[in-house]
This record gives C-alpha cells, structure tokens and sequence, in this order.
C-alpha cells in the first residue's frame, strides 16, 4: 500500500519537458492537485518517471510540448509502458492533458487530443475544462493550454484541470463509479 489513507489519492502530473513552458505548467497542474483535501501530487518528467508511477496513480495528468502533436520522445516513453494498459492496469484512472505551443492555430488542441486519445485506449476516464470566461483568451475545453507567451490564466487553467483529475479521483474512490464493465 501507498501510505495514503483510504480516500486520498494521488496523481502523477507526467509531462515533456522538452518544451521551455511545460515544467510551469506541470507545477500548475500540481498546485491546483494540492488544492483538493486527500490530494497527492507527483510532478514527474519523462526522464525520471517509471511504469509504477503509472501504476501507483489514481489518476494521470498528461503534459507534452505541442510539437504537431506529442513529441517523439514522449511519444516513444509512452509506447515502452503501453503494455501495463494491455494488461488493463491502467483502467479506470483518470486522466487529463495540457500543453503549450506558439500560436493559436499551432495544434494545441491536436495534442490534447493526441494524449486523450491515449489514456481513452488505456481505460482512463478523462476530466476536461467547463466552459468559463477564462476560456475567451486562454484554455481549451480538452485541457489546459500555452498559446505564445504563458500568463496567468493559462496557469489557472492547469490548477483547474488538477483539481478537477484530484476531485474525480476521489469521488471514484469513494465508490461513485461501479468497478469497469
């Protein structure tokens, strides 16, 4: 057993750091985790993240420099672990994204996509963002986003997609969704 008591959880935030935003953004992720009463976050980068971090998470929130999608590296990091979620280890964690990229129109939402579509083939219930006014200038309804420079609201909307993996983490651990089908 982990240490944690029967309702905390804990979520790993892995990310890239390939990218000079991504690092910001994943300690973001993990301050909004820590706002969660029971919520443990370990902020991991490919380099020095390990197949039992997966297994070890109740939840898994996903960071990659937009690079046309993931980058290769994260990519092939994903691809060496693949087998845990062909053994059904990883069903029902759940999971989130975030990324950061130059432009509006530089595919961020591509990545997101790329990484959700990833922890959906893995079994992962996936938490995204509500609609807020936050979202006119910054965010994306599949998880938090960089567009150019990072700001504050782009900071936040990594807070929230933490709270919100930590708060539906805890909520499946208290029993709100039935074992997988």
């Amino acid at each position: 057993m982990r240490g944690l008591r029967n309702m905390d959880v804990r979520i790993l935030v892995l990310y890239d750091s390939s990218g000079n935003q991504l690092e910001i953004m994943a300690d973001a992720v993990g301050q909004g985790i820590r706002r969660i009463d029971g919520a443990e976050a370990l902020v991991k980068d490919i380099s020095s993240a390990t197949p039992e971090d997966l297994l070890d998470a109740d939840g898994i929130v996903m960071g990659s420099p937009n690079w046309n999608g993931v980058t290769g590296r994260f990519k092939a990091w994903l691809d060496d672990v693949s087998d845990l979620a062909n053994e059904g280890m990883m069903e029902g964690k759940v999971g989130g994204a975030f990324t950061a990229g130059w432009g509006r129109s530089a595919g961020v939402e591509a990545t997101l996509l790329q990484l959700l579509h990833l922890e959906l083939t893995w079994g992962m219930v996936i938490v995204g963002l509500p609609w807020t006014e936050r979202m006119r200038t910054s965010g994306s309804y599949y998880g938090a986003t960089v567009h150019g420079f990072l700001n504050g609201d782009d900071e936040e909307q990594a807070r929230s997609i933490g709270a919100r993996t930590a708060q539906m983490a805890k909520y499946m651990r208290a029993g709100g969704m039935g074992p997988p089908i």
